[in-house]
């Protein structure tokens, strides 16, 4: 049940749509929205510490007066939040409520949330929506397409996802076939499909082949091909000097993605 959304603001106003669709999904579970800004900016390039630059606190507080201004509507809970601290906090805060949210990096402009995305996903222990720079939309749900593997971390994915799986008119299990898939009962999808079944969610299984170092641009391909609202699939990582960073395949899907994506650890 999703009762409970916490948010990382934008200071740059052309990047405000991660705010309505935030609010948008807020309003679709009668959930309440927190709006966090940090007075200083989060967007640590992961390549290098000495790229940080510190934003005003002004734009921050302009960043929270836009929040604040949209939030005013009828039957939607909200707050916002003006904090000091960097990835790692958010990623603390973000273990008290059943979501966080976060915009995608934009390179072209020079705003890097890696790392705030990277300690949300490995460090929270809650589901994480990113949301593509290039987002237009507030929440729909028409389409839902699940990345299964059989993984442990693809049916974390799956099943923090099934709010918004009951909610989607067609939900997908799209499965890459390669040596980690190739299970008989993974490739059909058969167990998961059952178990989602149970869960009054019927599901349409989409498998294709491609080789490991693929698996993104299959992904990416497949969800560009067709009218896809939302792509679940668990966030892999591994671990460098005792913090976790992405693997090749996520780093690759949120680099490029052009739909929001639900992820879990």
């Amino acid at each position: 049940m999703i009762k409970d959304i916490i948010l990382h603001l934008e200071r740059d106003a052309s990047r405000d749509i991660v705010r309505d669709f935030a609010a948008s999904i807020a309003e679709t579970f009668a959930a309440h929205l927190t709006g966090v800004i940090f007075k200083f900016a989060t967007n640590i390039p992961a390549e290098s510490l000495d790229d940080l630059f510190v934003e005003s606190e002004a734009e921050a507080h302009d960043a929270v007066d836009r929040f604040e201004l949209a939030m005013k509507r009828d039957g939607l809970s909200a707050e916002s939040r003006l904090v000091a601290g960097m990835a790692k906090t958010f990623s603390e805060m973000a273990r008290c409520f059943d979501l966080s949210i976060v915009m995608q990096s934009d390179e072209h402009h020079y705003i890097n949330n890696s790392i705030l995305i990277e300690a949300a996903l490995f460090d929270s222990g809650r589901p994480l929506i990113v949301v593509p720079c290039t987002q237009k939309d507030t929440l729909k749900l028409d389409r839902i397409v699940c990345c299964w593997d059989g993984s442990r971390t693809a049916a974390r994915a799956i099943n923090d996802a099934l709010p918004f799986l009951r909610k989607a008119n067609a939900v997908e299990l799209f499965i890459v076939e390669n040596e980690k898939t190739a299970h008989e009962q993974v490739i059909r999808g058969t167990e998961i499909g059952r178990h989602l079944a149970r869960h009054d969610i019927k599901v349409e299984v989409r498998t294709e082949p491609a080789a490991d170092s693929d698996v993104a641009n299959a992904i990416l391909s497949h969800v560009a091909d067709g009218s896809t609202d939302l792509l679940v699939m668990g966030g892999y990582g591994h671990s460098r000097l005792r913090e976790f960073v992405f693997g090749g395949a996520t780093r690759g899907i949120l680099s490029a993605t052009t739909v929001p994506v639900f992820m879990s650890h």
